[in-house]
């Protein structure tokens, strides 16, 4: 992997990672959790993420405004715990989180969105979780050969074919040492978006 890569795609997803292990870790998460501090959750990661360019502006104000009021902070804070840390199948996780998200409060802009829905799981553990841009993945996959699941209304069946993507993209470049799914969505983005040439 060349300098490019970790200057344009790798490095500020990494950093991000590191500053969630940082300040929202299970432990601190959990802590925080126990003590009621809904918002200080809310506020800390939508900072991680906003230090990203991973969502667009209009997700980013969508989030921010979603978790402003405190039943807002509360469903966002209980539901990623329980998705990123709770005991059930990843399924039933996933499926719990897109309820979560579907509850939060909107102002102007629908807050349950692939990018919204899978960009807080994939900072926190990008070992497990990747993130989902509709347009460039589909482009990603068509381009990979890949027959990717995809609906637009969020769904674990959409989630699990985006992993199973991964699984096999991680398998075929197996070669390459691709650390972690950071690595695998950046390698989908560099497939699908119209920012990096043929």
């Amino acid at each position: 992997m060349d300098e490019t890569y970790f200057e344009w795609e790798r490095n500020y997803k990494w950093n991000a990672h590191l500053k969630w292990e940082e300040v929202l870790n299970r432990r601190t998460f959990r802590d925080l959790l126990q003590e009621g501090q809904f918002g200080e959750i809310a506020l800390r990661a939508v900072r991680i993420e906003s230090r990203t360019n991973l969502l667009f502006s209009f997700e980013k104000m969508a989030i921010r405004d979603a978790v402003k009021s405190a039943s807002g902070a509360k469903a966002f804070a209980e539901g990623l715990y329980a998705f990123l840390h709770g005991a059930s199948s990843v399924e039933s996780r996933f499926e719990r989180w897109i309820e979560a998200v579907g509850s939060l409060p909107r102002r102007q802009t629908r807050v349950l969105t692939w990018p919204l829905l899978t960009v807080f799981g994939f900072i926190a553990q990008p070992q497990t979780h990747v993130f989902l841009k509709p347009n460039a993945t589909r482009i990603a996959a068509r381009e990979y050969g890949y027959e990717f699941n995809y609906r637009s209304k969020p769904s674990w069946e959409t989630y699990a074919s985006l992993l199973d993507f991964a699984a096999t993209i991680e398998r075929d470049l197996a070669d390459m040492r691709p650390g972690d799914m950071i690595d695998i969505q950046s390698f989908m983005w560099v497939q699908g978006s119209d920012e990096y040439e043929e």
